[in-house]
């Protein structure tokens, strides 16, 4: 995570949206999904349209409100475009790397935005560049859109679209403007979440159904993975090209767990819904009787409810509380020069209600640790508030190894689930016991297998063919534990 960063979870790369609309200028369509997605990414924001004779482009570093003046507005003129939200895990910090990445060439033009991360950019790169292409920026959308360009040059789009698929490996959900018309790509596995929507005069394309709500439209379906879709030109429809098929999917289950939005539909599970259920499942594999359960704001809410109701269901006198109050103005962005104020970030951001805590034993649920900080933190945090114990239960499985598909985690170095075990993770928190929710969980509330997730960060055993990684999912835990067994729990002998 780039310096200055002082969440202890992931980040996300990106979000992307298409429309195609029936006479009405896309611009601001647009710009309200991009403002839906805006979880999604904060570091730059870009529309692309086409009026039917020429494309516009506007893209801007910073968050969609600080990127867009009306006037920018008023000037992307036609009625489809595609548009970006970015947060990078490849490529620079910087203009360059902004999308929708736009090119003109003989047979067009051509507008992409890129959620995901491609596994073998600098091999694609290395064979563009030394067939004549010229590269502006150091990412991997920039390798997608001349790939692209190329295939155009000499089959129609459909045939293009899958060439370059084939080529193309990793991670990506897709928007493309190829002049005036706007598709969406799924890669072959599904990684990255993107979604169909219908509107009253159009169609849009999104990484999550709240971008659809935003815009009163209605959510059609899921785009399947290695599925294109092509909106019509008039807004009246969309066509359905299933250019690669897979034995197995690899959905990011992270997706559900933390990144989306709680009010998204990812592959037709209700994002909330299913982080109720995986608090249940937490409860079930490890659950605590303590006086209160304390959300981490804002993604571990709905995994405290469902964990605090499932105790109260079996009999537990605890109740829910919000114990932990958010300073929303201490953003992703906040500058940490020295040591001392980075560990003082956590007290800016999050501040306990004493009332809520002081006396009593709590139990504090979080969607993940990744380098330990934050947790360590809100140990210290509650116990200062007068928490007499605290428990930390977390909605998700140790993460345990990077991810290359598109998610700024940390390398095995930083992560402190890296080599080792819970007691030890315990441990370096200070917390009186720890518990993770295991694989068999995740899988159960997402109703799907093992097989069909994406579960590298938590295994180390990757969907993909990356290099010094293996692609075998059975794996066993640093721990000694098989990952799809029990969750365990650590606790203090204290």
């Amino acid at each position: 995570m780039p310096e200055g960063r002082h969440s202890d979870g992931p980040t996300e790369k990106c979000g992307v949206v298409g429309v195609s609309l029936d006479g009405r200028d896309a611009s601001r369509p647009l710009y309200y999904a991009l403002y839906a997605l805006q979880h999604r990414g904060q570091e730059s924001a870009g529309i692309v349209t086409h009026d039917g004779f020429q494309q516009h482009s506007h893209v801007e570093m910073g968050l969609v409100g600080d990127a867009f003046e009306p006037g920018d507005l008023d000037a992307l003129n036609g009625a489809t475009g595609i548009g970006h939200v970015r947060y990078p895990t490849a490529g620079s910090v910087n203009a360059c790397c902004a999308q929708p990445f736009s090119v003109s060439f003989k047979s067009g033009s051509l507008g992409l935005s890129h959620n995901g991360n491609l596994v073998n950019t600098a091999e694609l790169r290395e064979e563009l560049a030394a067939n004549g292409h010229a590269f502006t920026s150091d990412g991997d959308t920039e390798v997608i859109a001349h790939e692209l360009a190329r295939n155009l040059l000499d089959a129609d789009l459909i045939r293009a679209v899958k060439r370059t698929m084939n080529r193309i490996h990793g991670s990506y959900s897709l928007t493309i403007a190829h002049d005036d018309t706007v598709l969406g790509v799924r890669d072959p596995q599904g990684n990255r979440p993107l979604c169909i929507g219908e509107l009253e005069d159009g169609y849009v394309l999104a990484s999550e159904s709240a971008a659809i709500d935003v815009l009163d439209g209605e959510l059609v379906r899921d785009v399947r993975p290695g599925e294109l879709v092509v909106l019509e030109d008039d807004g009246a429809g969309f066509e359905s090209y299933q250019l690669v098929e897979m034995d197995n999917s690899a959905h990011c289950f992270f997706e559900h767990v933390y990144f989306a939005r709680p009010d998204s539909r990812i592959d037709g599970s209700l994002v909330y819904d299913v982080r109720r259920e995986l608090g249940r499942h937490l409860w079930a594999e490890s659950g605590v009787e303590t006086d209160v359960v304390l959300p981490v704001p804002d993604s571990g809410r709905a995994f405290a409810s469902g964990y605090a109701k499932a105790a109260q269901d079996d009999g537990a006198d605890v109740s829910f509380a919000e114990g932990l109050m958010k300073n929303r103005y201490v953003g992703r962005t906040f500058i940490m020069p020295t040591q001392d104020a980075r560990e003082r970030a956590v007290r800016l951001k999050l501040n306990p209600i004493r009332d809520v805590i002081e006396g009593k034993t709590v139990t504090v649920i979080d969607d993940s640790i990744v380098r330990g900080t934050t947790s360590t933190q809100l140990v210290e945090l509650l116990t200062e508030a007068g928490a007499e114990a605290v428990h930390m239960r977390i909605g998700a499985p140790a993460i345990v190894a990077p991810c290359y598909m598109g998610i700024d985690m940390a390398s095995r170095e930083e992560l402190i689930a890296a080599g080792r075990d819970t007691e030890a993770i315990r441990e370096e928190i200070d917390a009186d016991s720890l518990a993770y929710l295991s694989i068999d969980a995740i899988a159960d509330a997402l109703e799907t297998t093992r097989a069909d997730l994406c579960l590298g960060c938590v295994t180390g055993e990757y969907p993909y063919d990356i290099e010094g990684e293996s692609t075998d999912r059975e794996v066993i835990r640093p721990d000694g534990e098989d990952a799809s067994g029990d969750a365990g729990v650590a606790r203090s002998d204290d």
